[in-house]
């Protein structure tokens, strides 16, 4: 067993196993990718897309363990679909909370329906939801790689849009801003982030790589670009420590990540608050004059 040799070895010999290479690298692409959708998830103030993508990957789990296909697949895939599904349902922050709990509800009932009338055994499905860091594959590699290109490439390619919807939605609509298709390619990303993140913490510990750095960040940052700057180190600096320290005392990766972060987000909010502390408050400095 992996467990038994990890138990045996010292921190250099774990260094250079190929799983835990192959985990310190998908959390070096984390780091790049999903704390700038932590920013994206507390700009839209749609704290609950956390939960409702963790019941919408059981079911996609629920039916991979169901077909025979590969459950992260298919809740990646679900996931995706969820996020599609629910922004024209967004027009408003309180709709957007609305379809969240609504589309909650739906897949874990959905997903409890799947695994009682196929007889699946449950506790497969579930065990996925811990996360396991040490089995990551090329697959789950791809996916966090195309997230640590694309999300930062889109926040790069539309600032002053994404900027503009994450500040004020009707100003943005005012602005010629197209709202609903970019909240839309938002959502899906969010939705995908949480799915990709599985692996790695278990959709239960999402917030060590998503929105801890992002709540660490705004309180750092005094910008759109400096908030997400910062976002992205943060990211890194938690998730190599913690999975550092985790290797070390050969303990869970995944709450050693979380606690490692809540940490972080403590100490910074020790910090005496600016004059502008958040990129809400100072929207002519957050938004580039042109693109």
């Amino acid at each position: 067993m992996l467990a038994g040799v990890l138990a045996g070895a010292d921190l250099g010999e774990l260094l250079r196993l190929l799983p835990v290479q192959r985990a310190g690298f998908a959390l070096l692409l984390a780091a790049i990718g999903l704390p700038v959708i932590g920013v994206v998830i507390v700009g839209l103030d749609i704290m609950p897309v956390r939960f409702a993508m963790m019941h919408v990957a059981l079911l996609g789990i629920a039916v991979g363990l169901l077909t025979g296909l590969d459950p992260m697949l298919c809740a990646l895939v679900a996931c995706a679909l969820a996020g599609a599904g629910v922004a024209p349902l967004a027009r408003t922050p309180d709709g957007l909370s609305g379809a969240m709990g609504l589309l909650m509800s739906l897949a874990i009932a959905a997903a409890l329906l799947v695994l009682a009338v196929s007889g699946v055994n449950a506790s497969g499905a579930f065990a996925l939801l811990w996360g396991s860091i040490l089995s990551v594959g090329t697959a789950d590699l791809v996916v966090l790689g195309a997230l640590a290109a694309l999300v930062p490439g889109l926040f790069r390619w539309r600032r002053r849009d994404v900027a503009l919807l994450l500040y004020d939605r009707e100003l943005a609509q005012c602005s010629g801003v197209p709202v609903r298709a970019l909240t839309a390619v938002l959502l899906v990303l969010v939705a995908v982030a949480v799915a990709g993140a599985i692996k790695l913490t278990g959709a239960l510990l999402v917030d060590a790589l998503t929105l801890l750095p992002a709540l660490a960040a705004r309180r750092l940052g005094t910008s759109l670009r400096s908030i997400t700057l910062w976002a992205v180190g943060i990211g890194v600096a938690v998730n190599l420590t913690g999975f550092l320290v985790a290797l070390r005392l050969d303990w869970p990766p995944g709450p050693v990540l979380v606690l490692t972060a809540g940490a972080l987000v403590l100490a910074v909010h020790l910090i005496p608050e600016r004059s502008i502390s958040t990129w809400r408050a100072p929207a002519s400095d957050s938004l580039p004059s042109s693109h």
